[in-house]
């Protein structure tokens, strides 16, 4: 294991350097559309405090990036069909005016929203498949009411034809998910190719099916819920030790994507998760910008990191964990390596 992370964090520094590009998260809402079985913001979860930040809220986080130096904001909320199309349009064209580059991070959109938020300037999209298993998707993703299900994949190459960077990504440890589910999820992030790539365990959040089946067999879960049959040595756990594995292998198989340290590794290795990430092959941290009153309400799973911490405190916490690692701050936007590659191919 040791050689597997020596040669991702050596990839990492030829590719990416030893920069780490800071982004600032804004979680502007927690209201969702979608029932996963997981997720703790899921509209059958009666128990969550729904919130949408006004267009004023976003500004004042998006400033704080400036404030702070950073190059790009990430705009992620659940799948909230009150985010107006024009709504949108708007904040986007203002959070231009202050230099970033933006990341929507808000589901599955029409077609005609991403093209509309990509001429408006939105730099990114971050959609991930979370499983390259079909049946595993299905059965923890249910579809909307009288829709079919989306092709993610498919989403992506869109996306990338619409202009955007495009990021995606896995969970790693849900029930049902075989090793080779998860090797081919990696092998999946060279063929799309991504720009982004975020891994992260899987977290089931308590008031969820998923999260109150801990006792729950292998058989009974199948029957429950269709999850695929697998032998208990074929499934992957989901630890942060795993985490750390993927996010190596990821940038073995993809040297110049952006790899996140995500919070979900951070959250289940509180002490050493961010550190530890970085140093076996992510290079970007996004710190938290929502206002401290609606972080706890953006609850996707249990316990999450920093969620009562200020945007200050979360700062300095992140540039105190660059320090004891010898990293620097990234300095610009941030774009991946493998974007600019193919513009400067392009001419």
């Amino acid at each position: 294991m040791q050689s597997l992370f020596v040669q991702a964090d050596s990839l990492r520094q030829e590719h990416v350097g030893d920069q780490v590009h800071l982004r600032g998260l804004i979680e502007i809402s927690n209201n969702c559309r979608r029932n996963c079985l997981y997720c703790g913001i899921r509209t059958e979860n009666r128990n969550v405090e729904r919130y949408r930040l006004s267009k004023e809220e976003i500004l004042g986080a998006a400033q704080k990036a400036v404030d702070f130096q950073y190059g790009s904001v990430v705009l992620q909320a659940g799948e909230d069909g009150g985010i107006e199309t024009d709504w949108m349009t708007d904040i986007i064209r203002e959070i231009k005016k202050l230099g970033l580059a933006i990341t929507l991070s808000l589901g599955e959109r029409d077609d005609r929203d991403f093209q509309i938020w990509r001429k408006a300037g939105a730099d990114r999209y971050l959609l991930r498949f979370e499983t390259s298993n079909p049946k595993l998707f299905a059965a923890i993703h249910p579809p909307l009411p009288n829709r079919e299900p989306v092709d993610r994949i498919a989403m992506l190459h869109r996306l990338r034809s619409f202009g955007y960077e495009i990021g995606s990504g896995v969970m790693i440890g849900i029930p049902g998910q075989t090793f080779l589910d998860l090797a081919q999820d990696i092998a999946l992030f060279q063929t799309i190719p991504l720009d982004m790539i975020g891994c992260g365990p899987y977290l089931p959040h308590p008031q969820t099916p998923l999260g109150q089946v801990a006792t729950f067999s292998q058989a009974e879960l199948r029957e429950k819920y269709g999850l695929p049959e697998i032998s208990p040595e074929d499934q992957v756990p989901a630890t942060a030790e795993m985490a750390f594995k993927v996010i190596a292998l990821a940038r073995i198989t993809c040297p110049k994507a952006n790899i996140p340290c995500t919070t979900a590794v951070a959250t289940i290795d509180a002490k050493e998760g961010r550190k530890l990430g970085l140093q076996r092959g992510a290079n970007v941290v996004m710190p938290n910008l929502t206002p401290i009153k609606y972080r706890k309400l953006y609850e996707i799973y249990p316990n999450k990191a920093a969620i009562y911490l200020t945007a200050e405190q979360t700062h300095e916490s992140v540039l105190q964990s660059l320090r004891e690692i010898g990293r620097i701050p990234g300095q610009g936007r941030g774009d991946s390596a493998a974007m600019l590659e193919r513009r400067q191919n392009s001419f």
